[in-house]
């Protein structure tokens, strides 16, 4: 390493905020990340430990002492490079990833870990600065033509080797703008759309065609899920036009809270009320927006897309926001002997977090109370009680019952499989939890029972991280082009 007693001299440097205050009034990202100088300081932290447990701990196996050694030298194109050959977009994950890197890191065994993460985030957006970052289009043609459906990570992953891979590659994606939910689930305080745009219009030039407001096949009558597309088209007539099809959607479908009172106007879920920011942000005008303007704000789940509704609740304006976890609270420090490099349990408190919110654990809802006269079938509370685990097994604590004010209610605890109708109308089994059932081998990976069908990402595993997401999708194009050539040069 280029500073081999780096990690003894220098401590962990976490990216800044700007102050809370400033940052509610807005939409912007609010994250100031490390300068140059800085960060060649938080590289310098990289031990040369002989096992780098981090690229194990990053499903993309981003080469991470190699990039960091890079940094420390003052070498950034060539840090982006390494960081480019394993990651197709490091704009999504050095802002929205978790970092299961860092919890890795061998320095984290007893100390503060290297901030991965934060390098990374400077890696890239100096390499869009310097204009490093070019389409990089394919040595020949193939003449095969594969259709990716969903434009999330994992689909743009995949698309983007495929078409540098040669093939003509076309995405379909049912709502109006690209990005699936790193658009219309991940606020814009936490990432710009405009990296989604940077990204698409470098792909278009690499030769990927982009249809947006096209649903493939159907969405289920009654379905909540966001949808404006403005056209169908079959999966029959996707398996005729194309020589492979791959199925990249996401795990939309929320978890329910059928408690009595749940359809009580104010009750909704995540994705319905943090899209239409979302689109609101974009610039589009819409008809009874959800709002949390002067409101008492009940957040049901505890992770991140819970976290994301509290976010969004405070630029509003709420009176007051409170989250619920069904969960005990977790320690503030994991026992980093007995967990480490694996991910660990422990309290995270997230930048929202720290806006303003009252955080409740352990606790349940039993039933959501409406109003009277003019607010006759409108949620204005909620009976919520506290709860024990014992063995596994969760029991009321008698006596603990209370009435807790709530004028909007979000549920975000959680998405539970994809929309059916996309794998029925392909004809794609599926596995218990109600994702498209496909392997992972080496060979014959992300391939369904159907034929030239494959699967990859939230719809095949389930709701995952991002990071986990682009890697399927590069796993899914190398499938999917050793299928239509035999053999396959693309990075797995």
């Amino acid at each position: 390493m280029g500073k081999v007693t780096g990690f003894m001299e220098y401590e962990r440097l976490e990216e800044g905020y700007e102050p809370v205050q400033k940052r509610l009034k807005n939409y912007k990202e609010f994250v100031i990340g490390l300068k140059e100088d800085e960060a060649k300081v938080q590289s310098a932290r990289c031990m040369d430990c002989g096992t780098p447990f981090c690229n194990n701990g990053c499903p993309v196996n981003n080469i991470i002492p190699d990039f960091n050694d890079l940094v420390y030298r003052n070498d950034w194109q060539n840090a982006w490079a390494v960081l480019d050959s394993t990651n197709n977009f490091p704009e999504f994950t050095g802002r929205i990833c978790p970092a299961p890197c860092e919890a890795a890191c061998t320095l984290n065994v007893n100390d503060d870990a290297v901030g991965i993460k934060s390098i990374e985030h400077a890696i890239i957006d100096r390499a869009w600065a310097e204009g490093w970052v070019q389409p990089r289009l394919p040595k020949a043609k193939t003449g095969k033509k594969v259709a990716v459906v969903g434009s999330g990570p994992a689909g743009l992953a995949a698309a983007q080797q495929l078409a540098r891979a040669g093939h003509d590659v076309t995405v379909f994606e049912k709502n109006d703008r690209l990005g699936g939910l790193l658009r219309y689930g991940i606020p814009d305080f936490k990432m710009e759309k405009s990296h989604i745009d940077r990204r698409t219009a470098q792909m278009e030039k690499e030769g990927v065609v982009f249809k947006t407001g096209v649903l493939v096949g159907k969405l289920p009558e009654g379905s909540k899920v966001t949808n404006w597309a403005k056209e169908t088209i079959s999966a029959e007539e996707l398996q005729q036009q194309f020589d492979a099809v791959l199925l990249a959607g996401g795990a939309e479908q929320s978890r329910d809270l059928p408690v009595p009172g749940r359809d009580l106007d104010g009750v909704h879920f995540a994705m319905e009320f943090l899209p239409q920011q979302n689109k609101v942000n974009a610039g589009d005008k819409l008809k009874d927006q959800l709002r949390a303007d002067g409101k008492h704000v009940v957040v049901i789940g505890g992770g991140d897309t819970g976290s994301d509704c509290v976010g969004t609740s405070n630029r509003h304006g709420a009176k007051s926001v409170t989250q619920f976890e069904l969960m005990p609270m977790p320690p503030e420090q994991e026992d980093k002997p007995l967990v480490w490099p694996y991910w660990p349990i422990k309290l995270r408190t997230s930048s929202s977090h720290e806006e303003g919110c009252e955080r409740e654990f352990a606790i349940a809802t039993k039933e959501f109370i409406g109003g009277e006269g003019k607010d006759k079938g409108k949620v204005k509370a909620l009976k919520a009680v506290r709860v024990e685990w014992q063995g596994g097994k969760m029991t009321e604590v008698p006596g603990s019952e209370q009435i807790i004010p709530a004028d909007l209610v979000l549920l975000a605890m959680g998405f539970v499989n994809p929309v059916a109708s996309m794998l029925e109308s392909f004809g794609v089994d599926k596995d218990a939890r109600g994702n498209a059932k496909a392997t992972t081998d080496f060979t014959g990976g992300y391939v369904t029972n159907v034929a030239k069908v494959f699967a990859a990402g939230d719809v095949r595993r389930g709701q995952s991280l991002v990071v986990w997401a682009i890697r399927e999708g590069r796993q899914a194009a190398r499938a999917v082009d050793e299928f239509l050539m035999g053999v396959s040069d693309l990075p797995r």
